[in-house]
């Protein structure tokens, strides 16, 4: 467990207090977000709702508080930097020499504050990336020291989550790691208010004692963080570690209510008591690290959750699916999901898992490039075009039934520039896609360049795959769907990144259930 699933937690137990509660990420990376990054770096890139590409973390804190996060909420060093050389070349320094100190450092308090701009909040929890003594968090940290002394001590407190590993051959906790990372932040001037210790077992009274006398934190400040079977679990448990309590003492605020968890306890009890199982296989390019489809599993857990149902997702890279072993990869799953993606690498796997799905009545979800890898396998196997394509794959093939958007076309520049953020739908009536929502009129997040190619729409329909969703401003086409399939739903958006405990999304929901079916 890391600092996005503590922040996290500790904002559910906050928000249950009454309190408006907000968490912002602030990444020491240089890249101006991780849109470019490949997901084997640094995990999937989670889209906010006005298009922001962003760190994971925002995932969790979307899923947890059931509130939507921004551009605000993630910052990085590139973006930083960026504004401040930006105020530099406008002459807004006044010829001033700009150095980290103040210009650098001002810039990320103003950062800290951004989000109380549109909106007042109680309070803002704001995770600091990296690891204390990396150079590249410095100026963060030097950033909370001002700040602190800016806005004083009882509105603002720095907890400090740390690792306390486990010897086996010793049979022993180790503290020494957590007393130097404190000593460290205490030379850059940081006294921690709240250590947060990652472990593996128990810590024991006489650990406890040993870590505040030494850390210099109160003995209620010190929080056990002990591994849990489910993320879902940690807030139950930091609420038995009173850290709510202890950290509102510290900002001298009242509890505006009575704690209220019944909600995430019942959505616990059906998470660990399932009453069924569901075998569904996760077709992709990037299996091999699970943070990179993070919200796709996490959207499982909430959609299983409402069917008392566990959800066994199996991983199948799309590079190993072939003609000849489609059958005994796929046979035995109750379901399949085509993950989405960039490229060309490994898509002939996906298209020859869509084949079999297809001509075997499979239910079959396919997400942004599962969608278009879906389009693709049946011009190439219903219709007839043997070399219909994506032109981001294949860009003189004669049947580009994928194709790149027309306000694309100009764009050079790749950070930022896809069609990114929500966008409204209009849904078909009758469709299953209908019959999951229960409304015509959605909102989705997106994330791509290339389209469906309505040049190809009408041979579609015709043959039996039906588009039934579609943004009427730009006549995009969102949804597809096989009628005559048992549940055949490909989407050009992410679902995923909008589906929260309290709120499952409808589709992973409907998906599942068909799957059970």
């Amino acid at each position: 467990m890391g600092k996005g699933i503590y922040a996290s937690s500790l904002a559910k137990l906050l928000q249950a207090h009454g309190f408006s509660v907000t968490i912002q990420k602030f990444d020491p990376y240089i890249n101006v977000d991780p849109g470019t990054l490949n997901p084997y770096e640094h995990g999937e890139c989670y889209v906010t709702d006005d298009g922001a590409e962003t760190d994971l973390d925002l995932g969790h804190y979307e899923r947890f508080l059931n509130v939507p996060t921004s551009q605000a909420n993630n910052v990085t060093t590139g973006r930083i930097y960026q504004t401040v050389i930006d105020k530099e070349r406008r002459g807004e320094f006044l010829g001033k020499t700009v150095q980290v100190i103040p210009h650098i450092t001002d810039e990320i308090k103003r950062r800290f504050k951004l989000l109380t701009v549109d909106k007042k909040y109680d309070i803002i929890i704001t995770e600091l990336g990296g690891t204390v003594g990396d150079i590249e968090s410095l100026p963060y940290v030097e950033a909370v020291r001002q700040f602190i002394w800016d806005v004083g001590e009882d509105n603002a407190i720095v907890s400090h989550l740390t690792l306390i590993p486990y010897l086996k051959s010793a049979k022993e906790l180790k503290t020494k790691p957590t007393q130097h990372s404190v000593k460290m932040l205490l030379e850059s001037g940081i006294q921690p208010d709240i250590l947060v210790c990652r472990t593996e077992y128990k810590l024991e009274k006489e650990v406890r004692t040993k870590l505040a006398q030494f850390c210099n934190v109160e003995y209620d400040a010190v929080i056990q963080m002990i591994d849990c079977d489910t993320i879902y679990a940690v807030p139950l448990e930091m609420l038995k570690e009173k850290l709510d309590t202890t950290i509102l003492r510290k900002l001298k605020l009242k509890s505006r209510q009575t704690p209220n968890l019944d909600k995430w306890k019942a959505f616990l009890t059906k998470l660990k008591s399932p009453k069924k199982t569901v075998n569904i296989a996760l077709v992709g390019k990037y299996i091999e690290l699970q943070d990179a489809y993070k919200s796709i599993y996490e959207s499982f857990i909430h959609a299983g959750a409402v069917h008392s149902c566990k959800v066994n997702v199996h991983t199948i890279h799309s590079k190993d699916v072939t003609v000849e072993n489609a059958e005994s990869l796929l046979k035995d799953m109750d379901g399949v999901l085509i993950a989405p993606g960039f490229g060309g690498r490994a898509i002939d796997g996906k298209i020859e898992a869509i084949r079999f799905i297809r001509e075997n009545n499979i239910p079959f979800l396919g997400i942004c490039l599962g969608m278009q890898m879906a389009v693709i396998e049946y011009s190439r196997n219903v219709l007839g075009y043997k070399d219909a394509h994506s032109s981001e794959m294949n860009a003189k093939c004669k049947h580009p039934v994928i194709h790149l958007m027309e306000d694309q076309k100009n764009i050079k520049k790749m950070g930022g520039t896809m069609r990114l953020g929500a966008y409204p739908c209009t849904i078909s009536k009758g469709s299953k896609a209908f019959k999951a929502y229960k409304e015509t009129n959605i909102s989705e997040r997106h994330r791509h360049r290339y389209e469906f190619n309505n040049d190809f729409r009408e041979a579609l329909e015709k043959n039996g795959m039906i588009a039934t969703g579609i943004y009427k401003e730009k006549n995009l086409v969102e949804i597809i769907e096989i009628p005559s399939h048992k549940w055949f739903v490909g989407v050009q958006y992410h679902p995923e990144l909008k589906s929260t405990v309290e709120n499952p999304h409808p589709l992973f929901v409907a998906f599942v259930e068909a799957c059970l079916k």
